[in-house]
């Protein structure tokens, strides 16, 4: 019954992956006149959707969501922000994307911990989840131009790929958290 529940995690999660890659993240922010107006963000909701599963479905729900959301990359399946196919592991934005393995397990790991039904550790959770994300990332950027595969310039790259999405994929941290929290409850899971 748990190999299941795994998989139909694993399911939802790539669901839920695949199509926050197609949406582009925007948040309400008064204008000058002080009404509200839609301002979009320089991310998408596929890592939302990746530490969400991590949070709600555990650990090898999210391993085997991020490992089929690699595969089909890889296969040729445009599902990255570029396209896909093999030469998608030459680009320098694939460490982000590789992050997604170790990230979604240990994020799903550290929800089932006991004492994991609060909002704020829910966060710190996603949190860590999307810093190794970015860890990865940038491992991969130091060791692409260590290789010099790279052909722009080191700092922009890092400002690029991290520090430009960092902000915004923080704040939708909290709004996973808070999500992840009421399908908790909802579906009964157990930390």
């Amino acid at each position: 019954m748990k190999a299941l529940a795994n998989w139909s995690g694993a399911i939802a999660g790539l669901l839920l992956i695949l199509i926050g890659g197609m949406i582009q993240a925007a948040t309400p922010l008064p204008d000058v006149d002080g009404a509200w107006a839609i301002a979009p963000l320089p991310i998408t909701l596929q890592v939302p959707a990746l530490l969400l599963t991590a949070l709600v479905c555990g650990h090898r729900s999210a391993l085997l969501a991020a490992v089929g959301y690699l595969t089909l990359g890889l296969l040729e399946l445009p599902v990255f922000f570029g396209g896909g196919g093999p030469s998608y592991l030459l680009d320098p934005g694939f460490g982000y994307l590789a992050g997604f393995v170790p990230a979604g397990w240990l994020a799903g790991k550290l929800a089932r911990q006991n004492g994991m039904n609060d909002v704020l550790k829910l966060t710190g959770t996603a949190a860590f989840g999307l810093l190794l994300i970015h860890l990865c990332g940038v491992l991969n950027l130091l060791l692409g131009a260590l290789a010099g595969r790279w052909r722009g310039d080191l700092l922009q790259l890092l400002v690029t790929y991290s520090l430009v999405p960092l902000p915004s994929q923080l704040l939708f941290c909290c709004a996973v958290a808070v999500l992840a929290l009421v399908l908790r409850r909802l579906l009964l899971v157990q930390p």
